[in-house]
């Protein structure tokens, strides 16, 4: 399933780039099982506890939905007793298309529904690709540093992406504004973007955030890999293939590999312990 759906996202980046709707009819679940929360998630009367003091929140990534995203990492979270809470951005009824900035309000309107509900003071968001990078939008403009206490990227285009060359070739075919108009925040994450730019302007962090990356050497679709990574204070870049070599997983495949898994429960883990010191 996770080398079906890695190829199908791969596929759907270059459709936006050969400006082709047609491409992205068969990416996700049809528009009801899209809405509908992963396992374990959306819990609205879920308290957090004293080992787990903050809610999770799970930010999908382009072109997928939270039904998708994190059908096997929902549960997990459950399981290990965080009260976990996913939400769809962007028009449906493939999410994650639309212009980032708004997205970012949307996820900031989530964020405050849940600590409303929950009671707890700050949350911790978990998100993929596009959802490890837009979070850092609403910590930066929208008061998010104010409300979370860890992001946790899971092959994050904190930098954009070149598309193994494609941006620069749908730049010199003067082709950028046609995919904006299929896909916005496909060309709002290009690398060298106008939005890249100033999300990233100042540095790549803002005080009071902790921060873990989590790129994979096989990425595909953030490329080069590296531009994953994060530079600044309270920053755990991690490589995958350091922890585990002969992982194979790709840009997709990344949000579902176990080894990934037992990273995020680690790091939300080492954090709420020593949240309690």
């Amino acid at each position: 399933m996770t080398i079906i759906r890695g190829a199908r996202r791969v596929s759907m980046w270059a459709a936006a780039l050969a400006l082709s709707l047609a491409a992205g009819v068969g990416l996700t679940a049809a528009p009801a099982a899209a809405e509908i929360a992963p396992l374990g998630a959306n819990i609205w009367t879920c308290k957090p506890s004293p080992l787990r003091p903050r809610p999770v929140v799970l930010v999908h990534g382009t072109f997928e939905n939270m039904a998708g995203n994190w059908a096997t990492l929902s549960p997990k979270l459950k399981l290990a007793g965080h009260c976990v809470f996913a939400l769809n951005y962007g028009p449906g009824p493939v999410h994650g298309l639309g212009d980032i900035p708004q997205s970012a309000q949307q996820l900031s309107d989530f964020v405050d529904r849940v600590l409303a509900a929950t009671g707890a003071a700050k949350v911790d968001v978990v998100g993929h690709s596009q959802g490890g990078m837009m979070p850092r939008y609403y910590l930066k403009f929208l008061n998010g540093a104010a409300k979370v206490h860890r992001l946790i990227g899971i092959t994050p285009s904190n930098h954009g992406t070149d598309s193994n060359g494609l941006v620069n070739l749908a730049r010199l075919l003067g082709l950028s504004p046609a995919i904006a108009l299929v896909c916005q925040a496909c060309h709002q994450q290009m690398a060298g973007s106008d939005f890249m730019t100033a999300l990233n302007e100042g540095g790549d962090t803002v005080p009071g955030v902790h921060y873990t990356v989590i790129a994979t050497r096989y990425d595909t679709v953030v490329t080069p890999y590296t531009s994953s990574f994060l530079a600044g204070d309270s920053v755990n870049n991690i490589l995958l293939q350091d922890r585990a070599p002969l992982d194979f997983s790709g840009h997709v495949a990344a949000s579902y590999d176990p080894v990934v898994h037992r990273i995020v429960l680690d790091e939300l883990a080492m954090v709420n312990v020593s949240a309690q010191a």
